[in-house]
């Protein structure tokens, strides 16, 4: 009897123990063979999970492709997209939905830029006709891409917009508001003064309802922001709202919008100083609700000391921590409260000093016939990733996570410590977030003994991280670009590798 009693225990110890290792079980990776075309130089976007096979968009040697991928990563068809014209493509986006995706690209034909929209299944099979959503007249020599898109939250909605800065002191905006069948909902024109030669506009966004909201900022020698203000447009208004953001004697840096849907209310934010080209100071918050047409939080929050000795990197000091650091990505909880993710990333160059100014605002903007709305970080076609400067080095270093409740107060703060350097391009570097419910995943590369590991850290909602056991089946030889990878489904990522002198294509399940 105590015999049977005791291998019934034993028996329960083993259990727990399998148990207690399924989550890392439930974490493996599995790869595509790549293609013999797709080389390094190769531009590519993920679209997603339609049909239940992986869609990646493929553009090498002037020609355009769909690969699909079924649940093994094997590629089952590669479709071209031959109805788009060869090196005519300026830009490209995917709205992917349950069967079907959008395809919204723009091209040129002599002084004449089309915009374009396409449905495609999931196979990369055309399934619609070819719809000419906009048309724009264009100079000789000038910047040639005009339109943006972008969708919203539940995918409702989709935004096609073009700002013509032909005249410098006096923008004209247009917008085409769709469903999510493309039928074109409202056109709207309006114009926008510019009245300083640094201002700008950012943070572009459209809301489940098709509101449309935007950031107007006003450059010190364009450096630090002295002026902002948000600009509004009901879905069905041809004009538009505005108020100003920004106290006067403080000192904004990049600004960010974030839409929260579920309490109709615009969220921005940016790191704030107090005095011009000073360390950062902190976080500026700025709330506005769009049904009271009112701000219900205006306020800063000062980095402790603490904080910035637990965030700063290895060349930094505690008082200059912050300096290299950019806000990557938000997250708006249920309650109003809101999680702020920022990675220090910055370029080391022989002879010439960071200048983090000249990162974010060393591009021209506004100085064509039509005004380029420009995403640094996740954009297909304005990537860095043929930056061929020698002598340059890329880093990106701690990410910093912060969590705010509805008033903007600081609930809890932690640090992901990492070190990564390249000296060919950014690809390699930086992390990717996957949220799967009850965690967040970051995802990014380790220098491990010469060669580079994904390694997965996860975050509860208490603020506690824990680095998982490393994942199963990373082959070597495969090296991972994480930033660019896209979060599919709850629990699957698909993210770019390189494989010696070429690009492939492997999905992470998470558990």
């Amino acid at each position: 009897m105590i015999k049977a009693i005791m291998q019934l225990r034993f028996l329960y110890v083993i259990l727990l123990i399998c148990l207690g290792t399924l989550p890392a079980l439930a974490q493996k990776i599995i790869y595509s063979e790549p293609d013999e075309d797709d080389s390094r130089r190769m531009r590519f976007e993920v679209i997603g999970k339609v049909s239940g096979n992986f869609l990646v968009y493929k553009n090498t040697k002037n020609k355009n492709y769909i690969s699909v991928f079924n649940n093994a990563m094997e590629q089952v068809e590669k479709t071209e997209l031959d109805f788009i014209p060869d090196d005519r493509l300026i830009n490209i986006d995917f709205f992917p939905y349950a069967d079907h995706s959008f395809l919204i690209y723009q091209y040129q034909k002599k002084k004449i830029v089309y915009c374009d929209a396409v449905k495609i299944d999931g196979h990369g099979k055309r399934i619609s006709e070819v719809m000419t959503l906009d048309t724009a007249h264009i100079g000789f020599g000038n910047s040639n891409k005009v339109y943006s898109a972008m969708a919203s939250e539940d995918k409702s909605k989709l935004m096609v917009f073009k700002i013509n800065a032909k005249n410098r002191k006096h923008y004209v905006l247009t917008t085409l508001l769709l469903n999510n069948n493309l039928d074109l909902l409202k056109r709207s024109q309006f114009g926008l003064s510019m009245e300083e030669d640094d201002d700008f506009l950012d943070g572009f966004s459209v809301d489940n309802d098709g509101d449309f909201v935007f950031l107007k900022g006003t450059r010190d020698n364009r450096e630090n922001i002295l002026k902002s203000a948000l600009f509004f447009k009901e879905a069905s208004s041809d004009s538009v709202f505005s108020l100003n953001t920004q106290p006067e004697k403080l000192f904004l840096d990049e600004m960010h919008v974030k839409v929260d849907n579920v309490n109709k209310r615009f969220f921005m934010t940016s790191f704030y100083y107090a005095k011009k080209r000073g360390d950062i100071d902190g976080f500026y918050f700025f709330v506005w609700d769009k049904n009271t047409k009112r701000p219900v939080l205006q306020n800063t929050l000062t980095l402790t000391e603490e904080l910035r000795r637990e965030a700063r990197g290895n060349n930094s000091s505690v008082r200059s921590a912050f300096n290299d650091y950019f806000i990557r990505n938000i997250i708006i909880k249920r309650d109003g409260g809101f999680l702020i993710n920022t990675e220090s990333y910055y370029t080391t160059t022989r002879g010439i000093p960071w200048n983090r100014f000249n990162y974010l605002y060393g591009y021209p903007f506004g100085t064509f016939d039509y005004y380029s709305v420009y995403s640094p970080y996740n954009s297909l076609f304005w990537r860095n990733r043929f930056d061929n400067r020698q002598n340059v080095r890329y880093n990106a270093d701690n990410i910093t996570i912060l969590s705010f409740n509805k008033d903007g107060k600081l609930e809890w703060s932690n640090v992901i410590h990492k070190e990564q350097f390249d000296d060919e391009s950014d690809d390699r570097i930086s992390y990717q977030t996957i949220n799967t419910g009850g965690q967040i995943h970051y995802v990014f590369n380790v220098d491990e003994k010469r060669a580079l590991l994904l390694n997965d850290f996860t975050l509860s909602p208490d603020g506690q991280i824990v680095r998982n056991p490393t994942l199963k089946n990373l082959d070597k030889g495969y090296e991972f670009m994480p930033k660019y990878g896209k979060q599919v489904s709850s629990y699957q990522f698909i993210v770019p590798c390189f494989l010696r002198n070429n690009i492939c294509f492997a999905k992470v399940e998470f558990n």
